[in-house]
């Protein structure tokens, strides 16, 4: 018999996996209509296809993703690949070659592994959304936070992207048009751009109803920064060291060397160092690998689902961000050694201001974190359609009026608050280790059950253990944020994704 299409079966359930008739269902559902009692054989053998040949939808969302391996490694890439890509260089060069890579590595590893604890979570219970693996876990109160931390971390992520606008599109502009100040016009004034940006680019994509159409914009994106790392290359072995500055009525390009000035520091690549900012860099690598809030989503909208596939999905993002994240950190480090500056492209602008490959650059990353905030604002309007409207249907008006009340909200807390850097440190220190280590670890303790894993079993252990990193990652960061606020210097390098 031909398997017939459910005409049900839509994006509504993406929106709304948390409607009583799904969670109350002890059905799985298949796609030829029918039904079968849920058993602890089923969770147990999830993802696997019916012994009939019928491919069951093996989730209480109901739903069946149509995004290839490939747009879904984009999306979750380009989800991971935040605004800290431009510190790492300097994260670099506050511990060593060595220490960094070895912490980059460990990072890397330990993402992949909570998202393995998530999906391991969700085929238990058959749930892929983070705030219900929430409300399952620990009931309303889990639910609630698991939204609360997605929409703060990912709200100080999408400002953070805006920031990057509001202050370098400007200088692209002016730069381009080889005006020496900013004449005061409305296109070289960076709260106007912001604006218009969020109108005419972020807007559009935000109001996507599937998360896997910006695949392509996803995809666009990882090309802008794939430009970005390829010019730090370059550049390397075009900037001489030390430092050189272009001086006034210099040729635009042309190098001064500084001579007696240059010290064996200065030019010396360090393997291993330790300093006061060396603390920071924990920190700062762990929120350049937040994704976890997209990785459900994300997980919905895949073609063929399973836990494996799903799961290969991470890695390939995770190991591509690793390389991307290695390698900007080397050859920036090398080009400008102990004088990387915490936001590399401003590094590049000392030397020369008028560089048009420096200048191509810091497009391609506007370009990038741009195509990047439709991305994050997708997991903050599924919280907040779990938190407000559950169990209700997909809406337009609804759809719509949360993406632009959530875009003029970030707006207007980078139009007018200057200096949102502690804020975002705040933000950073609690919801990256929340959502990376602790949420994880506590969902599969809870979720999987003591007959299937055992409570002393190696697995929960494990997820006890990462839960406690989390927490030790989330009181460290803290500390070094009050200690910041009341030192003399005031420098802070924490960082938001």
């Amino acid at each position: 018999m031909e398997m017939e299409k459910l005409s049900w079966v839509d994006s509504e359930a993406v929106d709304n996996p948390d409607s009583e008739d799904m969670l109350n269902s002890n059905k799985i559902i298949y796609a030829d209509g029918y039904e079968t009692a849920e058993s602890t054989t089923a969770e147990c053998q999830e993802f696997l296809p019916h012994s009939s040949g019928k491919k069951p939808i093996q989730f209480s969302d109901q739903f069946e993703g149509k995004t290839s391996f490939g747009m879904s490694v984009f999306n979750l890439s380009n989800a991971i690949m935040g605004s800290g890509v431009l510190g790492l260089a300097y994260a670099m060069s506050n511990t060593g070659i060595v220490l960094f890579v070895i912490l980059l590595i460990c990072i890397a590893l330990l993402s992949a592994y909570s998202i393995h604890l998530l999906l391991r979570s969700a085929g238990f219970v058959g749930i892929r959304a983070y705030e219900q693996l929430g409300l399952k876990a620990f009931g309303q109160p889990g639910k609630a936070v698991a939204a609360i931390i997605i929409s703060f971390h990912n709200i100080g992520a999408m400002s953070s992207y805006l920031y990057i606008v509001r202050y370098e599109l400007p200088l692209v502009i002016q730069a381009f048009l080889r005006l020496q100040e900013n004449n005061g016009m409305w296109y070289m004034n960076g709260k106007c751009l912001i604006v218009i940006v969020s109108v005419l680019i972020i807007l559009p994509l935000a109001l996507m109803r599937k998360l896997g159409y910006l695949g392509y914009t996803s995809g666009f994106s990882l090309t802008c920064m794939v430009f970005f790392l390829i010019a730090i290359i370059w550049k390397k072995f075009q900037i001489p060291c030390p430092l050189s500055v272009v001086s006034n009525g210099t040729h635009p390009g042309t190098y001064i060397s500084r001579g007696n000035q240059t010290t064996d520091d200065e030019c010396s690549a360090k393997l291993f160092t330790i300093n006061p900012q060396t603390a920071y860099t924990i920190p700062i690598l762990a929120f350049a690998f937040v994704c976890h809030p997209e990785v459900l989503p994300i997980y919905t909208e895949l073609r063929s689902p399973s836990k494996v596939r799903m799961q290969n999905v991470a890695n390939v993002s995770i190991a591509a961000m690793f390389v991307m994240y290695l390698m900007t950190a080397i050859f920036g480090y090398l080009t400008f050694y102990g004088m990387v500056e915490s936001e590399l492209l401003h590094t590049y602008n000392k030397v020369d201001p008028l560089d048009t490959l420096i200048l191509c650059v810091r497009l391609a990353v506007l370009v990038a974190v741009t195509l990047t905030v439709p991305v994050v604002l997708f997991p903050i309007r599924r919280a907040i359609q779990q938190l407000l409207f559950p169990g209700k249907a997909f809406h337009w008006l609804r759809h719509i009026a949360i993406a632009i009340c959530l875009l003029i909200c970030v707006n207007l807390l980078v139009i007018f608050v200057p200096n949102i850097r502690d804020i975002f440190g705040i933000i950073g220190a609690t919801t990256a280790p929340s959502l990376i280590f602790i949420l994880p670890g506590l969902f599969y303790i809870r979720i999987v059950p003591n007959d299937k894993e055992a409570l002393k079993s190696k697995t929960k252990i494990r997820a006890l253990c990462f839960a406690l990193v989390g927490f030790i990652f989330m009181i460290m960061s803290l500390s070094f944020i009050i200690v910041d606020w009341t030192s003399s210097d005031g420098i802070s390098q924490l960082g938001s994704h």
